[in-house]
């Protein structure tokens, strides 16, 4: 019995250490996200405001339609560029996002679609490594405050290839931040620009002056959306991120606690077990004599 006693006080000492570790991580990650969410609310505006820009431009009439306004007839191959984090432990922030795009990339394959994907954060290259698909592009280590100019290029793999025909549709997989305690996995088309998107803006019939032309004004306009709406969605997941690790750490302490707590009601019942043992041996020993 007091072996099995000194194996319940190791594992007890064991689970102690662990929670002083996610207890910390917790911290940690607060700390972060608030940081986070000050990035995210300061970006979030100009979002907002280039996406109803955007949608005002499409649905104008002007003399020049740029091609990221203008559906395609026939859809074979959409691009996706996903966005996940480089670190793990942040609960199913993750696997969460890669269950709702696997259901979209089931649909695709079903009506003869290819895709192909641009992967922004480790975990993506990991899983994308090991389920498979056409990775065009990736890129990792963005930090805690990423810089628009590391999303640049991978960006620009994919918008090359709409350019040239090799890709129809280009979507955006990333995490919506809603709360601390909640985040939304989303999978919204980039362009074309939805047709029903364009629409809802619609309040009228209007055209716009171009200096110096509609073709180079539009042709910098939408570059400058694809990476705005891009980078909105990296700084938001950098916040979903943080604040689904807190939540994650959170528990994790709490479940060692609980953990805690049983083993050391079985520490002392197995205790007093043993000293039940010894007086009766003692009784019994006494009655022999």
């Amino acid at each position: 019995m007091a072996g099995g006693s000194k194996e319940i006080r190791a594992k007890i000492g064991s689970i102690k250490n662990t929670q002083k570790i996610t207890k910390a991580m917790e911290m940690v990650a607060a700390s972060k996200m608030r940081k986070a969410q000050a990035r995210m609310e300061a970006t979030r505006p100009y979002v907002e405001k280039l996406q109803r820009v955007i949608k005002h431009v499409a649905g104008a009439h002007p003399e020049y339609k740029h091609p990221y306004t203008q559906a395609r007839e026939k859809v074979k191959t959409v691009g996706v560029i996903v966005i996940s984090s480089d670190r793990g432990l942040c609960g199913g922030l993750n696997s969460n996002l890669f269950r709702k795009l696997l259901k979209d990339i089931k649909v695709w394959q079903e009506q003869g679609v290819e895709i192909e994907l641009a992967l922004i954060g480790k975990k993506a290259q990991t899983f994308f490594k090991h389920f498979g698909g056409n990775v065009v592009a990736t890129v990792s280590d963005l930090g805690d405050a990423p810089l628009v100019q590391d999303l640049v290029g991978t960006i620009k793999v994919m918008l090359d290839k709409f350019d040239q025909g090799a890709v129809d549709e280009v979507y955006l997989a990333s995490n919506e931040f809603v709360n601390t305690m909640a985040q939304n996995p989303t999978v919204n088309q980039l362009i074309p620009l939805p047709k029903e998107a364009v629409e809802a803006e619609k309040q009228g019939h209007w055209d716009y002056l171009y200096e110096p032309d509609a073709k180079e004004a539009l042709d910098l306009l939408m570059q400058r959306y694809i990476e705005g709406m891009v980078f909105g969605a990296v700084v938001e997941n950098a916040a979903c991120e943080q604040g689904a690790r807190m939540m994650a750490m959170r528990n994790a302490s709490d479940n060692a606690g609980e953990m805690i707590r049983e083993l050391t009601l079985a520490y002392n019942k197995a205790r007093q077990a043993a000293i039940t043992q010894e007086l009766s041996e003692i009784v019994a020993g006494a009655s022999a004599v």
